[in-house]
């Protein structure tokens, strides 16, 4: 699986020529970037409620003036950012066993500089790839959460013995209404959660 064509990368770095090193090397693999000066400017960018759209990663450099990469990665975190946005730490060898400890984090990498550029850009692919992953599990969790939303009460009865693999019989007479009742029931459960056997159903539940 590749990254989408419209994943983007973020790089937050204070070195003027790392980041057009950086979005050139980007370029010429056919990935897009956008660059940012400071962290700073990169939280500005985010804003309050940012969640993104799409497939993106953050390059984000270890050390700079004002807030540090490492502060910065803590404030994602706090947002839970990190998971659809995943983080690869640009770190001097100094700061080798900071990144470590940022990977054991929840940081998704880090690469050493000077980089390899082919070692970077495919950390980079990888971790493109897991927020996609990531941004798609998200969208399939909130389709659910609407669809049992959409339930009434009753039926949200139902759909839990039904789940539970009872026979309609059964689910009568816990629920204290009629078979047909429950038929009726049970088919609008089916209907509303697109899905087609009680087995299925069971199945999307523990996937909440």
């Amino acid at each position: 699986m590749q990254p989408a064509t419209d994943a983007t990368v973020f790089i937050v770095d204070d070195d003027a020529g790392v980041r057009e090193a950086l979005a050139w090397l980007l370029r010429s693999r056919r990935l897009l970037s956008a660059a940012y000066g400071s962290a700073e400017e990169f939280e500005a960018m985010l804003g309050a409620d940012f969640r993104p759209a799409q497939a993106c990663c953050l390059l984000l450099d270890v050390r700079m003036p004002g807030m540090s990469g490492l502060a910065l990665f803590d404030k994602l975190v706090a947002r839970g950012l990190e998971k659809c946005m995943p983080v690869i730490f640009l770190t001097g060898h100094a700061d080798v066993p900071t990144a470590v400890d940022m990977v054991k984090r929840g940081a998704f990498d880090f690469c050493e500089k000077p980089f390899s550029d082919n070692l970077l850009v495919d950390r980079i692919e990888e971790a493109l790839r897991k927020s996609g992953e990531v941004l798609a599990a998200q969208r399939a969790t909130g389709q659910l959460q609407a669809r049992l939303a959409d339930l009434t009460e009753r039926e949200r009865d139902v759909m839990e013995l039904v789940a539970k693999g009872m026979p309609n019989k059964l689910i009568a007479d816990q629920l204290a209404i009629s078979v047909r009742t429950v038929e009726v029931h049970r088919a609008r459960v089916f209907d509303k959660m697109e899905v087609k056997s009680a087995v299925e159903l069971a199945n999307l539940l523990r996937s909440i």
